[in-house]
């Protein structure tokens, strides 16, 4: 990740906590149950931001006999138990909480209190927000934003782009809430205001839980990455046939690839190993984060047979 990145998270570290704090005091002094969840929301977020910086440390551990491919996919899993933990927590409080409104209203006092709490917390948010999205959208590429989120394989930056817009809608939904409560003088308006926030955050999780899963379980490199390690390959004379390539991601920045190569039957064992030298170091050099290279000599035809001998599912 970054260092650009990094600093996205911290800056969402700090504007949650902040906003968390100011929340909290505007809910104590209103008892808007709405301002309540957007609280929680924000306590939510900060904890999330602690465990994605708990993840890249992890990330960081060098390989070791036990994890021969190093730590990179702390990064995935700390990410999905973000996702967990804005499902289960942010969004299942918040329902609660407008629910429990809803049922047994409570009159929310002071309103004016509120509107400067929102009013600020829109100022962090959206600063984090257009910090955010500035990056996501510099590290995306010519990739369209659905694109970044489906191909990327470093999901602290779409995390916190997905925790940042989340809570600026949350922000809107909790002042349309207070602000319908105080025209109307119905309560139900703040406890709604709060079932739609639990309900911004259970989807967010669920995306975001959805989009993890994936590289958590192991994704392939971009098509892209595999297309040139292709071309590189196919370009030696002495390649026969490139039978398969599988690649694999143990982190954001660690690719690790096989390849099933027919080589030539002329060539020597001393030419052969040069070439798998020379391929090693080609690859690696057109795509730096490929930092294995497992090359198998096997002939097509086994390939082939091996194929056909597999039993009909």
């Amino acid at each position: 990740m970054s260092a650009s990145s990094k600093k996205v998270i911290y800056a969402a570290l700090v504007g949650n906590a902040l906003v968390a704090l100011t929340k909290f005091i505007a809910a104590a002094f209103t008892g808007s149950s709405a301002m309540l969840s957007e609280g929680i929301h924000s306590v939510v977020d900060t904890g999330n931001q602690l465990l994605l910086l708990l993840g890249l440390h992890k990330a960081k551990k060098p390989a070791s006999e036990r994890f021969p491919f190093g730590h990179g996919k702390e990064v995935y899993f700390w990410s999905f138990v973000v996702a967990l933990l804005i499902f289960a927590v942010g969004s299942g409080v918040s329902l609660y909480e407008g629910l429990h409104q809803i049922m047994h209203p409570t009159p929310v006092k002071q309103p004016y209190i509120n509107y400067i709490v929102l009013a600020l917390a829109m100022l962090f948010e959206g600063a984090a927000l257009y910090f955010a999205l500035t990056e996501f959208s510099r590290s995306k590429g010519k990739w369209s934003y659905l694109e970044a989120v489906k191909k990327g394989k470093d999901p602290t930056t779409f995390v916190v782009l997905f925790e940042d817009t989340a809570a600026t809608l949350g922000l809107l939904v909790a002042f349309l809430g207070v602000f319908l409560t105080q025209v109307t003088g119905q309560l139900f308006w703040d406890g709604l205001a709060s079932v739609i926030i639990g309900l911004i955050l259970g989807g967010t999780a669920i995306w975001l839980a959805y989009e993890t899963k994936g590289l958590l379980i192991g994704e392939s490199a971009n098509v892209k990455v595999v297309d040139e390690i292709r071309q590189i390959v196919t370009s030696y004379p002495q390649v026969s046939h490139l039978n398969e390539v599988l690649t694999l991601h143990m982190g954001p920045s660690y690719i690790l690839v096989n390849l099933s190569i027919d080589f030539h039957d002329q060539i020597s064992a001393g030419e052969l190993e040069n070439i798998i030298v020379r391929l090693d170091a080609q690859i690696k050099q057109a795509w730096p984060n490929i930092k294995r290279i497992f090359i198998e000599a096997e002939a097509r035809r086994t390939m082939l047979a091996s194929t056909e001998q597999q039993p009909a599912l």
